[in-house]
């Protein structure tokens, strides 16, 4: 035997692959393409629409500031653990990135449940869930899932091609996030929305959409502070999400200056986000900014920059 050559049953690779009962074998492959599947597409929707994803991380108490490093961080983790858990020499590697996940999104959740129970947490796409205890059920069983496919299964090696892997995975959600800014820069609106009743053309000068929920406390509370802000020549139309016999008053009350337009759909196929309250301001018809963020000196601050306000 060539002496530099090292045998995997030196390694004690084939030994403990061997002592494994076929059967638990089985189970734990099993175990791991459910879960391999389930979280790469799960990172790969994050990754692929990060923007949206950090618009919504702001309704589960995570700062706006880190909404979006927070949703690149969860979408390559998801991704990275879905690759190394379906391959068998990286499974135990994956399988413990995955328990990590899993028992860090249930610790914050759990510190946070009062506020967050009740909301909707739709993070694996075609599996609905609220907040709740149902949430820390499927996260248990996931998280049995992946201590069965990391324990029935043989020692990690070769972590030089594992890192190869999440290079991989730091490429596309660099990609994506640059292709993602590019499209939230450039936006084109509909030509013209109706205003009253009567076309309203969205080509000329600045102006600002706002995106709101009538019984939205956080939108009345933006409607309020954006009453107090000097507009200049930008005009202000407010989209009603649903509920529109309560525009007028939704107005009247938060003292926003502002025409309102009932064209939801046809303004939400183009400029997408999750909930309100949202912003889009426009130049000429083209989306300058997005404002999905609402807190500390938002949106003032984003609005002074690209001169909407003074």
């Amino acid at each position: 035997m060539n002496e530099s050559t090292a045998d995997p049953a030196d390694l004690g690779l084939e030994a403990a692959s061997a002592e494994l009962p076929g059967w638990k074998k089985a189970t734990g492959s099993t175990a791991a393409v459910l879960l391999a599947i389930l979280f790469f597409v799960s990172g790969c929707w994050k990754l692929t629409d990060p923007f949206q994803w950090a618009h919504a991380l702001t309704e589960f108490r995570v700062p706006a500031a880190w909404s979006l490093p927070f949703t690149l961080a969860t979408g390559m983790g998801e991704t990275f653990g879905a690759v190394l858990i379906l391959v068998p020499r990286f499974r135990r590697w994956g399988s413990l990135l995955i328990g990590l996940l899993l028992i860090a999104f249930m610790v914050y959740i759990g510190a946070n449940y009062t506020t967050l129970a009740g909301k909707d947490c739709s993070c694996f796409p075609l599996v609905k869930r609220t907040i709740g205890p149902g949430f820390f059920i499927g996260d248990a069983i996931m998280l049995l899932m992946a201590a069965v496919a990391g324990l029935w299964t043989r020692a990690s090696e070769n972590i030089r091609a594992a890192l190869v892997v999440l290079g991989a995975v730091v490429v596309f959600a660099g990609v994506s996030l640059g292709v993602n800014f590019t499209r939230q820069s450039g936006l084109k609106a509909p030509a013209t929305i109706t205003v009253d009743g009567k076309p309203y053309s969205l080509q000329q000068g600045d102006m600002f959409l706002f995106f709101y929920d009538p019984e939205c406390l956080h939108c009345d509370a933006a409607a309020k502070r954006m009453s107090k802000l000097n507009w200049k020549d930008t005009k202000v139309v407010a989209i009603p999400t649903h509920d529109p016999q309560f525009a007028a008053a939704f107005l009247h009350d938060t003292g926003l200056t502002a025409v309102t337009s009932l064209d939801i759909d046809q303004l939400r196929a183009v400029f997408k986000f999750v909930d309100p309250p949202y912003g889009v301001a426009l130049e000429r018809g083209r989306q300058k900014a997005a404002i999905a963020s609402w807190e500390d000196a938002e949106p003032a601050a984003t609005l002074r920059r690209i001169g909407f306000v003074e």
